[in-house]
């Protein structure tokens, strides 16, 4: 025991070593994490706090309530309204047709080429957007656009006998639901390709159908993942500019068009620095929008794991 006891204590300790590599990795990690903070901090955290602050303050550099106060305006309120049902209405819509294209997927090959190429067209038409998207639309269903004519010479339709609604509200829908659904794909195939063949097994084998299956567990296990997917096509309708900016050039019927509009007119409502309070009230909504997804996201990683 003695002998052993001296061994132990002459043995040479291994703790100082292994501390020593662990906090070298430990920097190393930081030190490749710097790029990525510093682009968060100069895009997005530096001028989110700059646009915040600006609706706290008058032109002289004076504290003042008046501009958060616009947010009760009755049309500041109808913006947000129409801004909210866009917005919802083509988050259910994208959420729906996209889940219906993953169900449609899920029995191909995953590194086949339809799979592959579906994948691939969702990657990109969810970042198409802004004036390319807003041309798309006029020159297929504007005024002039080819569907316009042909529907009015084929079948004497004229889409827009009670108003050019395309470049009003109702105009938005569809181009929103355009990036939405290939951003549902994207977002939701991953929970639906995660469920398990075993459990298809062990319903059939206790004597269950396909209906069973998917009423029993398929759609209260896939739920929170699409509730997630639903909140994330929020969020990115509620905050999409570029699109609505090119199709809407007159007005301000959503929130991101009242912005540029009170940065871009003198007055608005009689108060300076509105834009800075309207882009308040829009990371108040988004905010909470994810931090709803990040809940129901955590939920559904559970099973997912």
């Amino acid at each position: 025991m003695i002998l052993g006891a001296d061994a132990a204590a002459s043995a040479p300790s291994t703790a100082g070593p292994s501390r020593t590599v662990r906090r070298s990795g430990m920097s190393l990690a930081w030190l490749g994490l710097m790029p990525f903070a510093a682009y968060v901090l100069m895009f997005l955290a530096v001028p989110t706090i700059l646009a915040v602050g600006s609706g706290f303050f008058a032109d002289d550099g004076a504290f003042t309530w008046t501009n958060v106060t616009a947010l009760a305006d009755p049309v500041v309120l109808n913006t947000f309204a129409n801004s909210a049902g866009l917005s919802l209405l083509t988050a259910i819509v994208g959420a729906v047709a996209g889940a219906l294209v993953c169900y449609a997927l899920l029995g191909m090959n995953p590194q086949g080429t339809v799979r592959s190429s579906v994948d691939a067209a969702a990657g990109v038409l969810a970042q198409f957007g802004g004036v390319m998207l807003a041309f798309a639309f006029i020159a297929t269903v504007g005024a002039q656009g080819v569907m316009t004519l042909f529907l009015q010479d084929a079948f004497g339709l004229n889409i827009y006998e009670n108003g050019m609604w395309l470049y009003e509200v109702p105009g938005l829908i569809m181009p929103y639901v355009y990036f939405q659904v290939p951003l549902m794909v994207i977002t939701f195939m991953p929970a639906l390709a995660a469920l398990k063949p075993q459990w298809t097994e062990a319903n059939l084998t206790l004597g269950g159908t396909r209906a069973s299956f998917w009423l029993r567990i398929g759609i209260p296990v896939l739920a929170p993942s699409f509730l997630a997917s639903l909140l994330l096509l929020f969020a990115n309708a509620f905050s999409s500019y570029a699109t609505a900016a090119a199709l809407a050039s007159q007005g301000s019927q959503i929130v991101p068009l009242q912005i540029r509009a009170a940065l871009t007119s003198e007055t608005v409502l009689g108060r300076e620095n509105l834009a800075g309070a309207l882009a308040l009230g829009m990371i108040v909504v988004v905010g909470i929008v994810m931090a709803l997804y990040s809940l129901v996201q955590r939920r559904a990683a559970r099973w997912q794991s």
